[in-house]
């Protein structure tokens, strides 16, 4: 079946005018053919569009069906070019986004919001991930994009893209019935709690970073617990396991009985970023990257 666009308008208007020598007038053309398109367009079709007399021409029930089809065809194909142009731009597509937890409280609210204020048509599958399972993910491709902490791995190097969007200072995170203890900013306040805290398998650099700031001030820390998920690190330092280090943004989960402080002695960091797989040329990838440069 070969139909063309052209044959949709000629058949419109013979529809519409419900006569052939006024279609032809409308349409800029001479009747012979028209009539031949509209009879090659019955025979792709395989149907009988119009009843022809020799005084008029009625519609078949074919004839009815098509011309709400035939309207729809035509508004696509009007529409067509600006879909393409929009695809191209990023304005439309899918955007599959996974995320550490921690990023839920600092950059990843306020980044959606500014992309989907610029990019309505877009949708966008999130996915909340530890580091370690992002990597995975991004190395078989299916996710666009991780808010991660990083390294990236050596052996995935050669195929991922990493971009720092964001770095932070650790905090203390104490239950508050320690809280009123002197010299509530230093870790040697709570020498005698113990240590809640991610397991390094699920991100090495946060972990390390971690314990190195107790080395810094010549102490070694009892791991009561450890979790992966950071609203589950909170709630049990509110159900006063032990402290925790955690970034500063995650001071804006309020939880009761827990008490959080700066730790201005120690310059500890966390470092989130963005990684995608090098091949990957989304264009609303490309959107959504552009925005974390901003």
């Amino acid at each position: 079946m070969n139909i063309e666009l052209r044959q949709l308008r000629y058949f419109l208007a013979v529809a519409e005018e419900m006569h052939f020598g006024r279609a032809a007038n409308k349409l800029h053309m001479t009747q012979p053919p028209l009539s031949q398109a509209i009879q090659v367009l019955e025979e792709n079709i395989g149907a009988q569009l119009f009843i022809r007399t020799t005084r008029s021409i009625a519609l078949t029930a074919a004839g009815l069906a098509l011309i709400p089809e035939a309207k729809k065809i035509l508004q696509q194909a009007v529409a067509l070019p600006q879909l393409v142009q929009r695809a191209a731009a990023g304005e439309i597509g899918e955007l599959s986004l996974a995320f550490i937890s921690i990023a839920d409280y600092s950059i990843l609210p306020p980044f959606l919001r500014q992309f989907r204020h610029h990019h309505k048509d877009v949708r966008i599958e999130l996915r909340e991930a530890t580091s370690n399972v992002q990597l995975e993910l991004l190395e078989k491709s299916e996710v666009d994009a991780g808010l991660l902490i990083p390294p990236i791995p050596p052996k995935l190097s050669e195929i991922l893209n990493y971009q720092k969007v964001l770095s932070e200072p650790l905090i203390l995170a104490v239950p508050e019935i320690f809280s009123s203890r002197k010299n509530s900013q230093y870790l040697s306040t709570y020498a005698d709690l113990p240590l809640i805290i991610f397991p390094r398998k699920i991100a090495p650099s946060l972990h390390d970073t971690i314990l190195g700031c107790f080395r810094t001030e010549g102490l070694t820390p009892a791991i009561a617990q450890e979790a992966i998920q950071m609203q589950t690190i909170i709630g049990l330092v509110s159900a006063g396991m032990g402290i925790a280090l955690v970034p500063q943004s995650v001071s804006n989960l309020i939880r009761p009985g827990v008490v959080y402080y700066p730790m201005p002695n120690l310059n500890a960091r966390v470092e989130i970023g963005i990684a995608w797989r090098k091949e990957n040329t989304s264009p609303v990838l490309k959107s959504f990257l552009d925005l974390l440069k901003n």
